[in-house]
């Protein structure tokens, strides 16, 4: 089986290794270009599946767009059996999608129908989701809505970072991924159409849903810090300048202000809810590296009584 390999970030690397590890013919991968970075923005970064692809010796493509006209010849030449999408970060149209004799399939960050969209491990964590999982479809030209090959589904602690949830959920996509082109390979995969009536979607972040709103229960303050956790952090102010908050934790009751800090310690700082209050243990002011708590409340004079705004 000749597998095409779509992919950019990180949490495409499983995947991709697992592939690589199982013996299926890899014959390619497709990235997004690299990025430019530094203040010059002359250093130019390649994506991390570009950097894995090369190390396994395999071509790598990086089309501005995979409606390229040259890139879709190339894809016509190169008759992959199936193409593998793990977090490419375009919109495949429906003539690359079907291209491969045996389709295009995706590995997706939640249990469909729920949490179709971009930022699905996100949205879990700060909707408060108990359980969540992967899901390998078929993919089809509507986001995120073809039929399901396979589920698997893991619980969801009340304390699990995006970062960490991001690590597992990428590691459990890539068993999945291999079981379920396993089974195509035999023809033994069995697909299931998703109930649309059921679907809800994580739309793509906007710097609105990072902010925190103090007003609200110690619950969901905590769970918008660990949403973007460890990026692109949770956004609060104090004294007019904007700071990161990380590793939040319900603590219990507070009784002040929304906002208020209550204790400073070396397990980090105790801050008042609209109902409870949250213990955050690290911070970003802007422009700066992340500190534990103690560390930022001694550089910059932070104590009990002082209050982050909106």
């Amino acid at each position: 089986m000749r597998v095409l390999f779509w992919g950019t970030p990180d949490f495409a690397l499983p995947s991709f290794r697992a592939l690589i590890g199982e013996g299926f013919e890899v014959i390619g991968v497709v990235t997004q270009p690299d990025k430019p970075r530094g203040r010059s923005r002359t250093e130019l970064v390649p994506p991390p599946v570009k950097v894995a692809a090369l190390e396994e010796k395999l071509p790598a493509f990086q089309p501005e767009t995979p409606k390229d006209e040259e890139f879709v010849e190339l894809l016509r030449i190169m008759q992959p059996d199936v193409s593998v999408v793990v977090a490419y970060g375009h919109i495949l149209p429906k003539f690359i999608i079907d291209l491969p004799r045996l389709g295009t399939l995706n590995v997706h960050a939640s249990l469909l129908p729920k949490l179709r969209g971009a930022a699905p491990i996100q949205a879990a964590i700060r909707e408060g989701y108990g359980e969540t999982g992967v899901t390998i479809m078929r993919m089809v030209p509507k986001l995120d809505a073809g039929p399901m090959l396979l589920r698997v589904a893991t619980p969801l602690p009340d304390d699990e970072t995006y970062g960490e949830l991001q690590q597992r959920l990428s590691e459990m996509g890539a068993l999945a991924l291999v079981e379920a082109l396993s089974l195509l390979a035999v023809g033994e995969l069995r697909e299931t159409p998703q109930n649309d009536s059921e679907a809800t979607y994580a739309s793509k972040l906007e710097r609105d849903d990072t902010r925190i709103d103090w007003s609200r229960e110690a619950v969901i303050v905590s769970r918008v810090v660990r949403a973007y956790d460890p990026r692109p952090g949770a956004v609060t102010t104090l004294r007019g300048a904007e700071v990161k908050l990380f590793g939040a934790r319900v603590a219990g009751a507070g009784c002040a202000a929304p906002g208020e800090v209550l204790d400073i310690d070396g397990a980090g700082m105790l801050v008042a809810c609209g109902r409870g209050s949250v213990r955050v243990r690290e911070v970003q002011p802007a422009g700066k590296r992340r500190l534990p708590v103690p560390d930022w409340a001694r550089g910059r004079g932070v104590s009990v009584g002082d209050r982050f705004g909106a």
